[in-house]
């Protein structure tokens, strides 16, 4: 008789290996996009949310947020409402066309169908509505060297799983953003690496200078087109 299978792990296991927090470096990289478009509203949706830390960053542009997650971290903030869902078992559950900001900070990677995710985040949003998503990015200085040498993206090395299970390159965010209708895209970079070799970070005005190179985390954004009828929900 054949050994069983071992089970895959569960996605609050994943959840908790991830420890539900990312680099200041990557919310502040958020508002920047945010501020430099001018975006501000009501409502921003945070899906994969871990424990809220991007609302400190976002509060003064919005007056409500909702964090979406499979397990509510003790810090997730007072002020704002807590949803408990698996990202990877269907639609979520809340009102489409609500959200002024729809974001998943470092989520999509954890996940196993991210163009299903998309189109969730797409019907989340206002018509008019912003979607951001925040990946690790495979095209660092980092990254590549670790593909060439060890065949692992840096982020997605057997130390990362089995937190991190789909590596997206930047052209992947782009193009599935376009897929699902968002215009306006635009893409940005946390400004914070990590030099090969060492556990320092470049110098600001180096990762400025080369923020694709020099980046550990990338961001993708879109609008949501004012006419745009959102595909149904299917399973994520």
């Amino acid at each position: 008789v054949e050994d069983a299978m071992p089970d895959a792990p569960s996605v609050e296991e994943r959840a908790l290996a991830s420890a539900g927090r990312s680099d200041t470096a990557i919310y502040r990289m958020v508002a920047r996009a945010l501020a430099e478009r001018g975006v501000e509203g009501r409502r921003v949706i945070d899906v994969g949310c871990g424990h809220g830390a991007a609302w400190a960053h976002l509060k003064g542009r919005f007056s409500q947020y909702v964090g979406v997650d499979v397990t509510r971290y003790g810090e997730f903030p007072e002020d704002g409402t807590f949803v408990r869902f698996n990202l990877d078992s269907g639609s979520v559950p809340l009102e489409g066309d609500t959200g002024d900001v729809v974001m998943a900070v470092e989520t999509i990677e954890h996940l196993e169908n991210p163009r299903a995710f998309v189109r969730e985040l797409v019907r989340l949003a206002k018509p008019g509505g912003w979607v951001m998503v925040t990946t690790p990015n495979q095209l660092s200085l980092l990254s590549l060297l670790t593909l060439m040498t060890k065949g692992q993206f840096s982020q997605f090395q057997d130390g990362s799983y089995p937190a991190h299970i789909t590596a997206l390159l930047e052209i992947d965010l782009v193009r599935i953003a376009t897929e699902c209708g968002l215009t306006n895209i635009g893409t940005d970079y946390s400004r914070q690496g990590r030099i090969v070799f060492t556990g320092r970070h470049y110098p600001q005005v180096v990762s400025r200078l080369f923020p694709r190179a020099c980046s550990d985390n990338l961001l993708v954004v879109g609008q949501r087109q004012s006419h745009l009828k959102p595909q149904p929900s299917r399973s994520l």
